[in-house]
């Protein structure tokens, strides 16, 4: 039974992942039409076809390999010195495969030369080429909301799971008490479990970060601590130790290491909250500057990266992972023994997560990315702008191909990156659990 769950939450990640490529590449096509280019294929998937339609002048079909998608349009490139102008994949890797085989081009048809994506105003360029990852941030909002309104978020809460008998440093790895070790404080204020922390030193605790900073600020205070128990309020007295606790960032999720801090003794219980929506607009806030942050971070972690899938290094549960490894975590999703609201809950985080990520990976302003094409169409505004004022002739449309060679040398590297990722989500793949 096991077995078949962790299948079918791959079966149910591979879905969303199409269904995401399928979105993102939707707003390609919109926009496209929506201006007059012609667009003659929207594939969802590479390799061969499995199923296409034929709907006006575009192709429509799904392909064997679900890794991706792409939109064909007409003359997204400039002309050649011979005037031809070729179909164009907005899929980076197509793209590549596209310009390195250089006999397989379309040819324009009658009528075509007012309908290439080239001729188009930048501001239109733009709006075509942010389409698609504007898709993906769109869907990873609205799943969010959907979480965080309606399912609920699993949070740490100020109510007592159980009190630690004594002191022990949170980097020893060990839960079982020695005869050195001194008796923990909350021990000695005689906290129980269930009790529900009402305020720590006279500050009111609505909330587990709130009590957890305070706690930690408090290194050899005496504190009065009022703890609902069984509703009637009782007011205790703890002397806050220091002890070695793990470490926080600033936006009090934990990260690797721990410090020297306050300690009182106890594992706070979780429980299910439902956020309004200010809180949840402030949640996918923070979410987005952690996606950011680690985005900036990729590549000081691939020497960690490395040693996981070639040495004998651990795999960081903060490590990158690709669709492989999304696709192994969604299947352990679906083996937890949780209820299915919250399995459900999960994976739809994942997904939504998996949205994010691709907005910002495809804003990155380099070719043969989504983002570089946007830089090539505001670089080429700007100085036909600059050329108006100073009353130069207009330089022309902006040569994206020319910075072929640099799209290469990037595609070489995301193509290098992803390998990586995937041989350390086989050999040593990252583990919710």
């Amino acid at each position: 039974m096991t077995t078949l769950m962790f299948i079918l939450g791959i079966v149910v990640f591979a879905v969303g992942l199409l269904i995401s490529i399928a979105w993102h590449e939707l707003g390609h096509l919109s926009t496209a039409k929506l201006f007059g280019i012609r667009v003659p294929q929207y594939m969802v998937g590479f390799g061969p076809t499995i199923w296409s339609r034929n709907k006006g002048e575009t192709e429509y079909g799904i392909k064997a390999i679900p890794l991706g998608g792409y939109i064909r349009m007409i003359g997204m490139f400039p002309p050649d010195d011979q005037g031809r102008v070729t179909a164009r994949s907005t899929s980076p890797w197509r793209g590549m495969i596209e310009d390195a085989r250089s006999a397989a081009f379309e040819e324009l048809q009658p009528g075509d030369e007012t309908r290439m994506f080239y001729t188009r105003k930048p501001w239109k360029r733009v709006i075509v080429m942010f389409a698609g990852p504007f898709m993906n941030l769109v869907l990873a909002i609205g799943l969010f909301l959907t979480v965080l309104m309606g399912f609920g978020v699993e949070r740490q809460t100020t109510t007592v799971s159980s009190v630690s008998p004594c002191s022990i440093a949170q980097s020893a790895h060990r839960d079982t008490c020695k005869k050195s070790d001194p008796v923990s404080p909350a021990q000695q204020a005689g906290l129980k479990a269930r009790d529900k922390i009402v305020s720590f030193d006279g500050v009111p605790t609505k909330d587990w970060n709130t009590l957890s900073d305070l706690i930690r600020k408090s290194a050899g205070k005496n504190v009065a601590i009022v703890v609902d128990r069984k509703g009637q309020e009782t007011t205790l007295h703890a002397k806050i130790t220091t002890n070695l606790v793990a470490k926080k960032d600033s936006h009090g999720n934990y990260v690797k290491g721990y410090v020297p801090a306050g300690f009182l003794g106890f594992s706070p219980a979780t429980g299910v909250d439902r956020l309004d929506f200010g809180d949840s607009v402030t949640w996918m806030t923070d979410r987005v500057g952690d996606a950011v942050d680690n985005l900036v971070a990729v590549p000081g972690k691939v020497p960690a990266l490395w040693d996981a899938a070639f040495g004998d290094g651990p795999r960081e549960p903060d490590s990158p992972v690709g669709i492989v490894g999304a696709a192994r975590i969604t299947g352990e999703i679906a083996t937890l023994d949780i209820p299915a609201s919250q399995q459900l809950a999960n994976f739809v985080f994942l997904l939504a997560g998996f949205n994010l990520s691709l907005f910002l990976f495809n804003m990155l302003p380099l070719l043969p990315l989504d983002g570089g094409h946007i830089a090539g169409a505001l670089w080429e505004s700007l100085r036909r702008n600059v050329a108006r004022v100073l009353r130069r002739p207009d330089p022309g449309p902006f040569d994206v191909a020319k910075l072929m060679p640099v799209a290469y040398m990037v595609a070489g590297i995301f193509v290098c990156f992803t390998v990586l990722v995937l041989i350390a989500d086989v050999v040593n793949p990252v583990k919710i659990s």
